[in-house]
């Protein structure tokens, strides 16, 4: 019986660089899926970003709240309709990259304070987890938003 990390390699644009135990914990290691920009989607995006992160033999907490985070984002505000959303995880030594990349390049993320409504505060979640994060606009008419934190 396959193992979901067995099933993320098969479907998965999974992309390691390394051939040698020694060489995987110097080289960049690349995780990427395209889902549906639905909350399944995002659901799968955090499974399986976790099932990842545990192969490489990395802690995954921090890095399961960004996911489910920034892909819950892509399902619910950077949703359009017919086009989907892109996990990539990416590992150099202890620092991961996670990049979320929607169809709705126009919809820029803005983080809000507490009792500032209800959109926003999920952001602020990033911001605690992350060393840092940001938006890229493009390429059109999509938007990556990004965070990097050291595991």
């Amino acid at each position: 019986m396959d193992t979901l990390s067995d099933v993320n390699q098969e479907i998965a644009g999974q992309g390691s660089l390394a051939t040698s135990e020694s060489a995987k914990a110097s080289a960049v290691r690349q995780f990427w899926v395209q889902l549906s920009a639905t909350r399944r989607g995002a659901r799968l995006a955090r499974l399986l970003a976790v099932e990842q992160l545990r192969s490489w033999g990395l802690p995954h907490e921090a890095v399961e709240q960004v996911v489910a985070e920034l892909a819950s984002n892509a399902a619910s505000h950077g949703r359009v309709a017919g086009r989907d959303f892109r996990l990539v995880v990416r590992a150099n030594g202890r620092l991961v990259r996670v990049e979320v990349t929607d169809a709705r390049g126009d919809r820029m993320p803005v983080p809000r304070a507490p009792g500032d409504g209800e959109a926003g505060r999920g952001l602020l979640l990033v911001g605690a987890f992350a060393e840092r994060w940001g938006t890229v606009w493009g390429p059109a008419p999509c938007k990556t938003v990004w965070a990097e934190m050291v595991c």
